[in-house]
């Protein structure tokens, strides 16, 4: 399957797990290293708008910024850069994701606000934990009143206020009538 080529101004569903189901974090310094790197790696070429760190997968919702090329470069390159400090860390070798990143183009308003839903929900859903006080989600940074580089201001108002972004979290998207099938 070819991968989706990204396109200026268009969100994206980025994602990946570890090679064979293999972990891809071990633990929080590993999450919090490879958000370090997704901004280093990609600042100014995109904006974020949600995220979760599981620990044999990541979600990521991007919207691409500039030159779609140099965006698929530096996603490349931040992927290798945090496969090889990962393999060092934990003395392994080899690919630690499976293939290319995959990523979908969200075509609406409802689908990039349902995958917002399922991404913050993952916790919940995979490990049968409180997704609202889960660390590597970007739901708490949204809430929250602390800095952020997430584009927080615009998800609110996508879900029309910080109290209707909280309801649709906790009805579980029972509000958004058209389900889509996320990987």
């Amino acid at each position: 399957m070819k991968s989706e080529i990204l396109e200026k101004n268009y969100y994206y569903h980025i994602y990946n797990k570890g090679i064979n189901g293999t972990n891809i974090f071990s633990n929080n310094e590993n999450k919090s290293y490879f958000l370090k790197q997704l901004d280093n790696y990609l600042k100014g070429n995109l904006s974020v708008y949600a995220y979760c760190l599981m620990d044999n997968h990541f979600h990521l919702i991007v919207k691409v910024n500039s030159d779609p090329e140099i965006v698929t470069q530096s996603f490349s390159n931040f992927f290798n850069a945090y496969a090889k400090a990962y393999n060092k860390e934990v003395s392994r070798t080899g690919s630690l994701f499976e293939k290319h990143f995959k990523r979908i183009r969200l075509d609406n308003e409802l689908y990039l606000k349902n995958l917002i839903l399922y991404i913050h929900l993952n916790p919940k859903h995979h490990l049968n934990i409180d997704f609202k006080s889960f660390l590597f989600s970007s739901y708490r940074s949204i809430l929250s009143d602390k800095e952020t580089k997430l584009e927080r201001s615009e998800i609110l108002d996508l879900f029309g206020g910080r109290e209707n972004f909280i309801f649709c979290h906790t009805t579980e998207n029972e509000l958004l009538t058209e389900k889509y099938t996320f990987e």
